[in-house]
């Protein structure tokens, strides 16, 4: 038996993805003791684009800074012990599979069969595995939308962080940036500080309105922090100071603004952090298949057989899918294409509740052809 094989049983007797209330986790952690309300500090992400990245970030920080930090993320890349990392002395580590399958069996005993979406007992597992391991802070990325995500039974985080806003979602979150800004804007608590990275103006006016509402101090990026590049540096500056660091590894423009949303919560939470403490987290940071080179190897080599035309390719991955993930991918790809011409092709697979048309209409001129392919066991 392993967690794969518990949470595959609950698939089948739970097989609704998303409905969005907070009635059920509610009452499934009433009987598991109310867990969520003795978990370390957190910090609260929400957003279409970006959230990982951002907790990536969050985490590097805080462990360079001496702390601990609980994560916990979705969706997983292979396996889902990769959403729940345990913070302890030194840097955490990932929960154990033995340990997730036990906190899933019994969180799901405690449900005892109640309708039920899999996200809300995952995110009841969270909170079980958070409050029973001790640690200085821990990081929460919402899974849909915020104001009826599951994660947003915490009621006082330490700092609630709102990613760039775009189409996503749809069916789920409304069909206006308007509509899914403010279902973002709804993980916003009275008097906790929010940090709102660079955002369209529609999505930022509905959530400072709301923050507005309920008494939150507001930062908002471009406005109260600035960043850009120079001389290959990240240069960081808001009313405090300013930082000059390196580049983070991760690549991409895009990532060095999730960096500067992350060190901008930092501040917030841990003030008086000094230059090596976010110099040590860029050279850190840690987060697979986000604009992501792999090495050369077997895939490379059956591209290579598979498309002539193309020599030993490059492969880099990212699991972008809406149109502002889209225009993030086509400014990079474009930059490794622009010294010497080389031929991009595109490989793609999508669920059903995507729009594949304005994801791919920015590639035009770009990809020379696109392959799409199906995503194992699911609507694709």
């Amino acid at each position: 038996m392993s967690a794969e094989s518990a949470i595959n049983r609950l698939l089948e007797i739970h097989p609704k993805g998303f409905d969005l209330s907070l009635g059920r986790i509610t009452a499934l952690l009433a009987k598991l003791g109310n867990p969520h309300l003795s978990i370390p500090p957190a910090f609260h992400i929400a957003g279409t684009n970006g959230k990982g990245s951002t907790a990536a970030f969050l985490r590097a920080i805080v462990e360079a800074a001496g702390k601990s930090v609980h994560v916990h993320t979705s969706p997983h890349l292979v396996n889902w012990t990769e959403r729940y990392r345990l913070g302890a002395p030194g840097g955490g580590r990932l929960v154990s599979d033995a340990v997730l399958e036990r906190t899933v069996d019994r969180v799901a005993a405690a449900n005892g069969g109640k309708p039920i979406t899999v996200f809300e007992i995952m995110s009841a597992v969270g909170f079980v595995l958070f409050s029973e391991h001790p640690a200085d802070y821990s990081i929460l990325e919402v899974g849909l939308g915020g104001r009826f995500d599951a994660t947003n039974v915490i009621g006082k985080p330490a700092v609630s962080i709102i990613t760039p806003v775009d189409l996503d979602h749809m069916m789920h979150l409304g069909n206006t940036v308007e509509k899914i800004a403010f279902e973002k804007a709804g993980i916003i608590k009275p008097g906790i500080p929010v940090v709102v990275a660079e955002q369209q103006d529609a999505a930022l006016d509905v959530i400072r309105a709301r923050a507005d509402e309920l008494n939150a101090p507001v930062i908002v990026a471009r406005q109260d922090l600035d960043w850009y590049e120079q001389a290959g540096r990240l240069v960081y500056q808001d009313e405090h100071g300013l930082f000059d660091l390196p580049l983070p590894r991760l690549k991409g423009t895009h990532q060095l603004a999730n960096a500067a949303t992350a060190i901008a919560a930092a501040r917030v939470v841990l003030p008086g952090l000094e230059n090596g403490v976010f110099e040590q987290a860029m050279q850190s940071v840690q987060w697979p298949g986000r604009f992501e080179r792999l090495p050369e190897g077997h895939l490379a080599e059956a591209l290579a057989a598979k498309f002539p035309r193309i020599a030993m390719p490059e492969i880099w991955i990212d699991g972008g899918h809406n149109p502002q993930a889209a225009a993030m991918l086509v400014s990079e790809l474009g930059k490794l294409q622009a010294p010497d011409g080389r031929k991009c092709c595109l490989l793609t697979g999508m669920l059903t509740t995507k729009e594949p048309a304005e994801f791919l209409a920015g590639f035009e001129g770009l990809a020379e052809f696109v392959v799409t392919v199906p995503v194992p066991d699911s609507e694709a």
